[in-house]
């Protein structure tokens, strides 16, 4: 039995069959995120990262000098400031990043890449690449339409969505 499906169900029953249809959805994207994210968990146990650590790490590999203020890292990812401070210290404790006062401003602090975690970032991209985006459980046409769907919620959230 489908739980989803007996949740819709239970809903049109009690009376709130209005509803049914978006708490089945926003069910289901929960569902969904889970499944996703123990993917990605199985992929980067073994570099002992999570998502939200790959993450800082890949953005901070993309910049060209493999650094970036944390005010900066923290709106590029969407995430509060205390999530940023938090993960770029774990970071650290793990020689992955360096924070140092920018030069220009000593009010800024600067997460830096270590050569430790270039080489790490770029091995859990290409394995994550292989075992989780390039094959995510749908065809092409499936990936692409969903992920204008998914847009057309994130702006309607208020993300900046082109």
């Amino acid at each position: 039995m489908d739980p989803i499906e007996e949740a819709h169900r239970q809903w049109v029953a009690h009376g709130w069959a209005e509803a049914a249809d978006g708490m089945a959805m926003v069910t289901s994207l929960v569902r969904v995120h889970q499944l996703m994210i123990e993917r990605i968990d199985a992929v980067l146990r073994t570099y002992d990262l999570t998502f939200a650590r790959y993450e800082i790490l890949r953005v901070l590999a993309f910049s060209r000098a493999g650094r970036m203020p944390m005010t900066r890292l923290g709106s590029l990812l969407q995430v509060h400031p205390t999530s940023v401070t938090s993960a770029v210290a774990r970071l650290e404790r793990q020689g992955y990043v360096a924070r140092v006062r920018s030069a220009e401003d000593g009010r800024v602090v600067l997460a830096t890449l270590t050569a430790a975690a270039v080489r790490v970032v770029e091995d859990a991209t290409a394995e994550l690449n292989a075992e989780v985006f390039t094959a995510p459980g749908l065809d092409p046409d499936g990936v692409e339409t969903l992920t204008r769907q998914l847009a057309l919620l994130r702006a309607d959230a208020g993300d900046p969505v082109r």
